[in-house]
């Protein structure tokens, strides 16, 4: 590999991403997404190249370090291209299309994403990572440079003809949503549409080692909780085992982070041993949800811990002094995973002299640390042997905490820091949730304080929320998704502490969120069959390709899933009709992809659920027993009112006593929580 002599670095040393940023050494004269590229190529009359990844993606860096660092490699793209760094974590829906023209032109999708468009931005070729010289059947990137430059100076025609072939795949899968609005499906019932997702995850289903499919094998919480929710209503023993072999496998494998909590973003083996070492804040959140729903249905108390060390873990390691970070890298020193790995020499290195702790040879029994190792150059993944139990003894927490200190001695992975504002939300929800179930202060105060952040820091002057911070500055508008976990987290913040703030806020963030994103006239409930769904772009937004509508969830639930959950449960808290017509229209519209194809909208179904099943508890007055109860409660579409609020819920009802209503009608008001317990049980089931 040549590397360059530069000396200066380009553009993207002004940047506030992270990812940017790891590129502005480059010798490649990389620019922003933005006018000032989308012009210099059209002036010179040369295609984009477009590269796109994240910041701890690991083959992004390997191809960093082969290609773009390469002074010849660079020299090649500054020549015939006008070469393009996108964050596809500040800019998901620039992803989301290039991603779409990438799996139409390849079968198949990925980051780092290599796309070839013209300098109005329509795709013409695209693929993913490029080695530097041929290797395993893929063509070197030098050799794809010069197919292109070639193919863009001797045979435009060509180049034309693919560029509007993909373009139309792309606007074909953006407006999707459209045509699924068109078919005719029966009344959606919401238990008929959760069968047909569990008998589905039921075919794909590892019995042995948990999880669904082959590997590598991602977490899917959104299955998981359905899966749950599917037991309750009811009984059926395989939901739950299919549920709970699936978390109980991951939390004990190496996917699972026994040092210090939290999650990888997936595992690269059947078995959740080997994982793919990057965490991101998103996994933690909608991880740590579906183990205290799985706590809270079986009173497990592993699931217990871990809620508790992976949000404690995302507080420590992801905090920032105001905000969560993105995530953490999946390479420390340039080595994938090379902090996170032992050997039995470093185990016993680590307990030697440390006093209370378990036997070197018991922890590495404990941990799976053998000679031979788990991992690469005989290093293994730390993982609970199968008879271990998920709790620790005081001398195995000694243990942990000796090795724990070994880890944190070595190079570290680097943190994405920044704050994207649809991420921070999803943990406000998810720890003001959690904090109030488990009686956890901590967990609540941390979302009341990334909230309040959030609402007065992540806005331009026209209050015009934006998406992405770092370092003191906030950019890129933001998307349908940053709106609608900002709307659920004010509403969980709302049934936490009862405080009529929240629910004015969430108020707010639903009336723009429509204004901005919702197509054509907005249903009321006089009038609920007016509009086509939400897109995910605001009517200010830059114009793509095309102004999508996201229906199908990926590693995060779909935009349009999110906002239809956060309008259901706003609708339930203020009693605000109009917002729920808005969220049964959106649901109803996607109807057909419920029926069709459920694993590819199981959040969309979990909305359903909102919006069919939703059930009201209010508790007018002081904390007490009746409201412990029913957080503790797995109680799945349940929103809780309490407090001295002025709250629809709370109005004209007696400290001291419990409602349980649905659809407005509430049964008789109890006064014991073991009551209020059996009331709710039979709402849920309904």
């Amino acid at each position: 590999m040549r590397l360059a002599s530069r000396t200066m670095p380009n553009r993207l040393a002004t940047a506030n991403s992270p990812y940017l940023l790891q590129h502005a050494d480059n010798p490649v004269d990389w620019f922003e997404w933005g006018p000032e590229a989308l012009e210099s190529a059209a002036t010179l009359d040369r295609p984009l190249l477009i590269s796109i990844g994240y910041a701890a993606c690991h083959w992004c860096h390997v191809m960093a370090h082969e290609s773009f660092e390469d002074s010849a490699i660079a020299a090649q793209m500054n020549e015939s291209f006008i070469c393009i760094k996108v964050d596809r974590e500040e800019r998901p829906d620039l992803d989301a299309l290039y991603m779409t023209a990438t799996q139409a032109a390849t079968g198949h999708g990925g980051w780092p994403m290599t796309v070839f468009a013209t300098p109005d931005g329509r795709p013409f070729y695209a693929g993913t990572y490029f080695p530097p010289v041929e290797r395993h059947s893929m063509p070197s990137f030098p050799r794809v440079l010069s197919a292109m430059a070639d193919a863009w100076a001797t045979r435009r025609g060509e180049v034309e003809e693919q560029a509007a072939q993909l373009s139309e795949a792309v606007a074909s899968e953006a407006t999707y949503a459209d045509r699924l609005a068109q078919i005719e499906v029966p009344l959606l019932e919401f238990d008929a549409v959760l069968d047909s997702l569990a008998h589905t995850l039921a075919e794909r289903f590892d019995a042995e080692d948990g999880g669904f499919g082959p590997a590598p094998k991602f977490p899917r919480p959104s299955y998981l909780e359905a899966l749950l929710i599917h037991h309750l209503r009811t009984d059926d023993p395989g939901s739950l085992a299919m549920a709970t072999t699936t978390l109980d496998k991951m939390a004990r494998g190496g996917i699972y982070d026994h040092l210090v909590g939290g999650f990888a973003r997936y595992s690269v083996d059947r078995f959740w041993l080997v994982p793919h070492f990057e965490k991101m804040l998103t996994d933690q959140a909608l991880l740590a949800r579906v183990y205290l729903h799985a706590y809270e249905l079986t009173g497990e108390e592993h699931y217990a811990q871990v809620v508790t060390e992976t949000l404690d873990w995302v507080l420590s390691g992801l905090g920032l002094i105001e905000g969560l970070a993105s995530s953490v890298d999946a390479d420390a020193d340039g080595v994938e995973g090379s902090h996170a790995t032992f050997t039995p020499g470093e185990i016993g290195l680590a307990l030697d002299g440390v006093d209370g702790t378990s036997s070197a040879a018991a922890t590495c029994v404990r941990y799976g640390v053998t000679p031979e190792g788990t991992f690469e150059h005989g290093r293994s993944v730390l993982a609970l042997d199968p008879d271990a139990s998920g709790l620790r003894t005081s001398e195995e927490e000694h243990a942990r905490a000796a090795l724990l200190a070994m880890r944190e001695a070595r190079v570290q992975p680097g943190i994405d820091d920044k704050v994207l504002l649809e991420w921070n939300a999803m943990a406000v929800s998810i720890l003001a949730e959690a904090g109030a179930a488990l009686s956890i202060p901590r967990f609540v105060e941390a979302a009341r304080s990334i909230a309040t952040f959030l609402d007065e820091r992540f806005r331009n002057e026209r209050g015009r929320l934006l998406r992405a911070g770092r370092a003191g500055t906030v950019a890129h508008l933001a998307l349908l998704g940053d709106y609608a976990w900002l709307c659920e987290a004010f509403g969980r913040l709302y049934e936490v502490d009862g405080e009529d703030l929240w629910l004015a806020r969430a108020a707010q963030v639903a009336k723009d969120m429509i204004e901005l994103f919702w197509d054509g006239p907005v249903p009321t409930a006089k009038n609920p069959q007016l509009g086509g769904g939400f897109f995910t772009t605001g009517t200010d937004a830059e114009q793509l390709l095309v102004r999508a509508k996201e229906i199908f969830d990926g590693a995060l639930p779909s935009q349009s899933a999110v906002a239809a959950l956060a309008l259901a449960r706003l609708a339930g808290l203020s009693g605000d009709d109009d917002l729920r017509a808005v969220a049964e229209r959106t649901v109803d519209l996607l109807g057909a992809a419920l029926i069709e194809t459920p694993l590819a909208v199981p959040d969309l179904i979990l909305a359903l659920g909102w919006v069919a099943q939703g059930i009201e508890v209010a508790v007018p007055g002081p904390s007490g027993p009746l409201l412990d109860r029913v957080r503790r409660a797995f109680a799945p579409f349940t929103l809780v009112a309490h407090g001295e609020g002025e709250g629809i819920l709370l109005a004209d009802r007696t400290s001291g006593l419990a409602y349980v209503c649905r659809g407005r009608v509430c049964d008789r008001p109890v006064s014991d929580p073991e009551d209020l317990a059996l009331q709710l049980a039979g709402a849920v089931r309904g």
